[in-house]
């Protein structure tokens, strides 16, 4: 996919009504998840969903198995499916792994970008930079992946979408009001422009470790949620 599984996948891709409707549940989940409309330990029954939805049990199952793979939900044998809790271990793996990739694939990034991505990356900064919280974590999001897909590596930027999505939960859950960075991303996209690679991995590095010392570990969670008054809407509209 030009470099990378984007971010957010758009709903209607391809000419399978099957894989379209898979596909606009599947990002109605996952922005109602890290938007913590949907709050970790939430149960997530099938048949629930599938009314909401105005859809087989079946298309919520795959869907499931999606943001399963994803470990945004857990999956466990007659407990059926919640949203995931992650603690503060898992919390900081996560960004220590972001750490580590982001800085790793910065390099390839600095020889690679060009005017159009700088244009990209400076018009995703300016939306976040004026967009409310829920907004503001998903845009964050994208930056990342935007910037991240220039170094060209399929592989890497498909395990980078995973822990973009995962850390866009904790942020929501643990992040005491941060929407997605603690910095201010045009600084970065100076950098890049003035091509100081040394400078712009340093800001990467500084960046991730101040979102995660923002977090906060404390959350519970464990209500049923209104499916139909979340989701109701959708209804008809998935394979459109």
């Amino acid at each position: 996919m030009n470099g990378t599984r984007q971010f957010h996948l758009l709903a209607g891709r391809g000419s399978d009504p099957s894989a379209r409707s898979d596909e606009a549940i599947y990002q109605a989940l996952w922005e109602a998840i890290v938007e913590h409309r949907l709050v970790p330990g939430a149960r997530l029954p099938e048949d629930a969903l599938a009314s909401a939805f105005g859809v087989s049990r079946t298309t919520i199952r795959r869907v499931l198995q999606r943001l399963a793979l994803e470990q945004l939900v857990t999956l466990k044998s007659h407990r059926g499916a919640r949203i995931a809790s992650p603690g503060p271990g898992e919390a900081r793996d996560v960004f220590n792994a972001r750490v580590i990739l982001e800085d790793a694939l910065l390099g390839e990034v600095m020889k690679r970008i060009n005017g159009s991505d700088l244009e990209d990356l400076e018009q995703i900064a300016r939306e976040e930079q004026s967009a409310e919280r829920e907004r503001a974590i998903r845009l964050s999001a994208r930056f990342h992946s935007r910037l991240m897909a220039i170094a060209g590596n399929e592989s890497l930027s498909d395990t980078l979408s995973q822990l973009l999505s995962r850390s866009s939960l904790i942020i929501a859950i643990y992040g005491r009001g941060q929407t997605g960075c603690t910095c201010e991303h045009p600084e970065l996209v100076a950098l890049l422009r003035a091509g100081d690679s040394d400078a712009a991995r340093h800001w990467m590095r500084h960046h991730l470790h101040d979102i995660e010392a923002g977090l906060d570990f404390d959350a519970d969670g464990d209500a049923l949620p209104d499916f139909e008054n979340l989701f109701g809407h959708h209804r008809g509209r998935s394979v459109s």
